[in-house]
């Protein structure tokens, strides 16, 4: 069994398209369970969510971190997968997660991404950070392992603690701990359609320069207007 889990917060635009797309897996629906962990939304995104997710509840812990902590200690499987819910996931994601975990000795599993949205500067931006991806995985200097891709082994992933409820970085706060106790691997094929919308809105070199800053500042976003600090 494999659990994924879906942070929401108004998201009533994605929710559904994001859902579909994992409802549309090569694996049988049996084997994954769907868990949406929700931060009270003010729209009807658990309302959209209900049909199509195994289980919709709202979040108890602080932050997308948070979230997603909640939905893993609500989990049932082995391994625990995490997506955002403004993500495609390909017909291939769930087994191809699971082929990895079955094949190599690993406790986290991370991928890459591509824009949904069209247009150069949204490919190269997204170019960049792939190629930044798997240049810190071969020089094991950085996993770049994005919330939106990735998966642990759940056993392995609670034993660490989890990740750190705070504004920016705990995606690849939690690898660093990971890798300390086992294997962490990139698979370049485990791709998943990623949304431009934010870096669209307030822009790119903004977005980007502000989540950096928050990151060296160890996750603390006072006094800076990250994008994404509208989660609860």
């Amino acid at each position: 069994m494999i659990s994924i889990v879906v942070p929401t917060y108004n998201e009533e635009q994605n929710i559904e398209r994001c859902l579909r797309s994992l409802a549309n897996q090569t694996v049988p629906r049996e084997t994954y369970e769907v868990i949406v962990v929700d931060g009270n939304s003010e729209d009807k995104t658990r309302e959209l969510a209900g049909p199509l997710a195994d289980t919709v509840f709202i979040q108890k812990s602080k932050r997308v971190g948070g979230a997603r902590n909640d939905g893993a200690m609500a989990a049932s499987g082995d391994i625990i997968a995490t997506t955002d819910a403004d993500c495609i996931l390909p017909a291939d994601w769930v087994e191809r997660i699971g082929r990895n975990f079955l094949e190599r000795d690993i406790v986290q599993l991370y991928g890459t991404v591509y824009p949904i949205e069209g247009g150069l500067r949204n490919r190269l931006s997204l170019a960049s950070a792939n190629t930044f991806s798997r240049l810190g995985y071969h020089t094991r200097t950085i996993y770049f392992t994005l919330g939106c891709n990735t998966a642990f082994d759940r056993e392995t992933f609670i034993d660490a603690g989890m990740y750190r409820c705070i504004d920016a970085g705990d995606d690849l706060e939690i690898a660093q701990r990971m890798r300390k106790i086992g294997k962490v691997y990139l698979d370049p094929d485990l791709v998943v359609g990623f949304s431009m919308r934010r870096y669209q809105q307030f822009g790119t070199i903004k977005s980007i320069s502000e989540w950096l800053y928050i990151v060296l500042r160890g996750g603390d976003a006072s006094g800076v207007t990250y994008t994404k600090r509208e989660y609860k």
